[in-house]
Order: structure tokens, then sequence, then C-alpha cells
């Protein structure tokens, strides 16, 4: 025991960093009878796929985003998902087995956040799944306004609308809809979505077991990615109706929406409901003033970075069809309503 707590860094509830991710599958496992999880091989699926005639969504990336991806693995979302390990590329073999598993003969859409592992790695498994007979479709997120190029990628960072492509076009497929279709509505939702993020802290994992950047005291970073990438600047702290005004001014300017939008206040993982809620409160202030018509609200911790204090705001602006299929039930660990 006293070794095992030498081992373990301070103040995170995990035994040791080598099964962290591991340790998190057989919880999910346990939670989720729903789900089939494969804790060695690294495979979320829903328990009923394949569904036989509907696409299916796979998705994935490093672990420490939860409920992303895996939370969102049910019917009206995703169909199955895999998870590396910490801010850590999942392997080719991972997705062709995801996809595997999931194929009905309809097709399979990969859906992809920018960041250079993920995007080489689900391409590779793209051309070994299709030399098995899977049709494979991909849509790459990139809705982060902060930055264009960053550590981990090249072009815009995929953060928020991640959730809105997996739900939007989880539920196109859902309905039946073709490969296509359903790519292209992924796509569009894409296209339609920006986001930005603000740190108040930095985040630990669990393999260094103390900060991985440095955050003064008193200051935040604007513009932060999810895995602690530095951001457009950092600057004293402000209040939260000075950060929605900085972020919200920040996303509106980029997307110039037309029409009414979803609204996503997300937490990056520390952030308690009490200051989510209340940021919201500053976060709809500044739309109406921008007058930007909020068609649907979502606030929570859902896109996040393990222990960070902080942020983000991803709208996206949709029309009749999205806001539709945004509202069709979807039934996963960390999203469910309308079943």
């Amino acid at each position: 025991m006293s070794q095992l707590r030498e081992e373990t860094p301070l103040r995170m509830l995990i035994n040791v960093p080598e099964t962290v991710v591991a340790d998190a599958l057989r919880g999910m496992a346990a939670a989720h009878p729903e789900l089939t999880v494969d804790v060695e091989r690294r495979v979320v699926v829903r328990r009923d796929a394949p569904v036989a005639g509907k696409v299916a969504l796979v998705s994935g990336g490093g672990s420490g985003h939860e409920p992303l991806h895996g939370g969102f693995v049910g019917p009206g979302m995703l169909a199955a998902a895999c998870p590396g390990e910490v801010f850590t590329s999942p392997v080719p073999d991972q997705m062709v087995r995801a996809a595997a598993a999931v194929d009905s003969g309809a097709g399979v859409l990969f859906v992809v956040k920018n960041y250079t592992g993920d995007v080489l790695n689900f391409d590779m498994a793209a051309e070994l799944a299709e030399d098995e007979g899977i049709q494979v479709a991909k849509v790459l997120v990139d809705d982060d306004v902060a930055v264009t190029d960053s550590l981990y990628t090249a072009g815009r960072r995929g953060t928020g609308a991640t959730l809105f492509v997996e739900k939007i076009a989880g539920a196109a497929a859902e309905e039946g809809a073709p490969l296509e279709r359903v790519e292209a509505i992924a796509r569009r939702v894409n296209a339609r979505s920006r986001s930005f993020g603000v740190a108040l802290s930095a985040c630990t994992t669990p393999a260094k077991g103390s900060p991985t950047f440095d955050l003064p005291e008193g200051e935040l970073e604007l513009g932060v990615g999810i895995h602690g990438e530095p951001g457009r600047e950092r600057r004293p702290m402000m209040t939260s109706r000075e950060i929605a005004d900085f972020a919200v001014h920040a996303v509106v300017e980029d997307l110039a929406p037309a029409g009414p939008v979803i609204a996503l206040v997300n937490g990056m993982g520390a952030t308690p409901l009490l200051e989510l809620y209340g940021f919201n409160a500053e976060v709809q202030r500044v739309l109406g003033e921008r007058r930007v018509a909020v068609a649907r609200t979502l606030v929570g911790n859902y896109v996040t970075s393990l222990d960070m204090a902080g942020c983000s705001v991803t709208l996206c602006e949709v029309d009749e069809e999205l806001l539709r299929l945004w509202d069709a039930p979807v039934q996963t660990p960390a999203l469910r309503w309308g079943r």
C-alpha cells in the first residue's frame, strides 16, 4: 500500500497513471450495460450494433476530455468510440476494429477532431477499413477561432463543435439517411460552428502529476486549447461578464450568424455548474446585445481538459433541419432526451 501511495500523484483519484484509462473503461462498463466496452482493445460500442441499414458514426481521441467521446455512444449519436491514452490519439487498429463492429453495410462516418495524430491515424484507419470492404467517409472538425495553427494542429483546432457534429449527424443516421447525406450534414454543422475557450488554471495529466503549463496566479489564458495549448493572450483575471464579452465577440465576429444558433456553454472539467450557469447568463446577454437569436442552450462539462478550470463557448447556426435533428431523441451516458 505504501508503494502505491508513493507512485500515485497527489490529489488524483487514481491507482497508478499506467492504468488510468483501463480503470475508467472498466468503470464505464459497470455503469452502462447498454454499452459494450472492450477494455483491453480500447473500443466502446453501442450494444445493439450493428444496426441494420443505418450509417454508423465512429469517433475518438485522447482520453481526458470526458464525456467526449465514449459518453456520446448510443442511439441518436455515436455507434462507437475509440479512447486513446490521455491526450494521445487512438491507433488505427482501434478505429478499424470499431468500424468493423458497427458497420451494417450502410457505411461508416469517421468524425475527426483536427489534431495531427487524430487526422493521420483516422486517415490510415479509413484506408485499412476500405481494404476490408467497409465504406468510409470522414469529416474534420475545426471550429476553434482562437488560433490558426498550434503545437497540435495545422489549421484550426477541433473543440466544442464535435458535440454538435456527433449529435446532429448521429440523428440523421438514426433516421436512416444514406452515408453521403450524413456526411454532408456533418460538414454543414462544422462549417456553421465556432468555438472559443478560456483557462483559469492549467490541467494536470496523471503521468506528470503536476500542471502541464505555467499559468501564474491571478492570470487567465484567452483562447486555450483542450490540451492546454496556448491561446491568443494572457491577461489578469477577468470577471465572468468580461470573459463573456471577449469570448462571444470572438465567436460571433468569425461566424457572423444570420439565423438562430445553438449555444454550448462548456466547462473544462473543474468549473462547477454554479459558475457555468452564471457565465451562461452573461453569454446570453452578449448574444442579445448582438441580436443573435438563441434557439437552444446546453450548459455543462461536455468537452473537457482533465481538471482544468475554465470554460468555452460554441455557437452553431442552425436552420429548420439542423434544429430538428438536434431535438431528435438521443440516449447516451452523457446526453439524453426525447426517448
